[in-house]
């Protein structure tokens, strides 16, 4: 899987010494991507070029660089209509930790959510609002069970059961710190007391969350790409 999973901190760099090779070897692929980027004229692979050295920025702990590159990239993609790179730009912009980086992530959400994009992705963004939202909050419940949701019906491939495996026990951990569950009674009570078991009802209060983390910051006409969507 490529966007579920935890990176190796510093390139696995174990010292001093293993962190600034680590460090050297980023900034060598910062000069190559940049001299790709100098030589390409086609906006899409210069926007796809973006989101590699925001990737390499946010290695180098350079945020500020990183936000900018998604921003580029987003406008590129939406302007094409390619969803799921844009939803990649709103994660970049996500994880470069600017003020408006959970605007970023709220919508990236909503083009997650909408569009069928690759569900390892539709799932990791919806991991980052159980992982911003406080243990009290039922935003992390509602965004793990549209994390269920998804697994269950857009996963189709081989990668099918580790989704769901992986949705479950996201559902299952905000369970534990929400309701402080701890056994499979409690936890069936608990997801049908905040209707998690009914698509309608939390694929409704998960745009209320998105609506509260983005605060009318809108980049995207969501009505616009509504008409776009299949109508049956």
């Amino acid at each position: 899987m490529k966007y579920l999973k935890i990176d190796p901190a510093t390139l696995g760099a174990e010292d001093a010494k293993d962190v600034q090779i680590s460090s050297e070897v980023l900034e060598q692929k910062l000069v190559e991507v940049k001299t790709q980027l100098a030589q390409e004229t086609d906006s899409i692979k210069r926007a796809t070029l973006f989101l590699d050295l925001g990737g390499i920025y946010l290695d180098l702990q350079k945020e500020v660089e990183a936000w900018k590159m998604g921003q580029q990239a987003f406008k590129v993609f939406i302007s094409v209509e390619n969803w799921e790179y844009a939803v990649l730009a709103c994660d970049l912009m996500f994880g470069a930790d600017q003020p408006d980086s959970l605007v970023a992530l709220g919508n990236g959400v909503w083009l997650a959510v909408t569009f069928p994009i690759e569900p390892e992705l539709s799932i990791a963004m919806l991991e980052h609002i159980v992982d911003e939202t406080p243990n009290d909050s039922d935003g992390g419940a509602v965004a793990a069970a549209a994390a269920c949701y998804i697994a269950d019906f857009r996963t189709t491939d081989n990668d099918r059961e580790n989704l769901l495996f992986f949705s479950n026990q996201l559902l299952a951990k905000v369970g534990r710190r929400h309701g402080n569950i701890s056994t499979q009674v409690e936890f069936e009570a608990w997801v049908k007391k905040l209707e998690l078991d009914s698509p309608n009802d939390f694929l409704g209060r998960l745009s209320q969350v998105l609506e509260v983390m983005v605060q009318d910051d809108w980049w995207i006409d969501r009505d616009a790409l509504r008409d776009k969507l299949p109508k049956d």
